[in-house]
């Protein structure tokens, strides 16, 4: 934990990114909130287990962004975008797709496990792609710069957390 970067940068940086892309505009403010709740290792690191940030935009809109370096039932992670037309929902992919309806309520299958699993097509694609920019045969999809603007915001993150207070970008 001590060189994992923090739970800013080791795992909300990617919801950073996320909110990045589908916000398609920058932030201009963040507040993050945190607690070591779950795990007191993590604490005794420095760092913290649970966090919640908002991210404001100059178009009014806000982002809101909820982690946890735990969760007893599997790799929980979702999406849900509210606008005006309504509501988009990104659900967590499950072990499998069964589920069964009786008189006493139902039963599904939990989350996957573990980030590898959930994300195994996408890092074989990504390698597909990044072997493809080194041949010459594609340009990259990203750039360093998403990167950066996400590391940016976990630390300004980082900042509003130790200073409780919302921070201006």
């Amino acid at each position: 934990m001590r060189v994992s970067g923090g739970m800013f940068r080791d795992m909300t940086i990617h919801d950073f990114d996320m909110a990045r892309f589908i916000m398609g505009e920058e932030p201009v403010a963040v507040f993050a909130q945190g607690s070591n709740l779950v795990d007191p290792a993590i604490g005794a690191a420095g760092d913290i287990d649970t966090a919640f940030v908002v991210l404001k935009y100059a178009s009014g809109a806000m982002a809101t962004i909820v982690n946890s370096r735990r969760s007893a039932y599997g790799y929980d992670q979702r999406l849900e975008l509210h606008g005006s037309q309504g509501l988009l929902c990104v659900g967590n992919i499950l072990e499998n797709q069964v589920q069964h309806f009786g008189q006493k309520g139902g039963t599904r299958a939990l989350p996957e496990h573990f980030f590898l699993q959930r994300y195994q097509a996408a890092y074989a694609a990504e390698w597909e792609h990044f072997v493809a920019v080194l041949r010459g045969d594609v340009q990259p999809e990203c750039g360093g710069e998403e990167g950066e603007r996400a590391l940016y915001l976990a630390d300004k993150a980082l900042e509003s957390l130790h200073s409780q207070r919302e921070i201006s970008l």
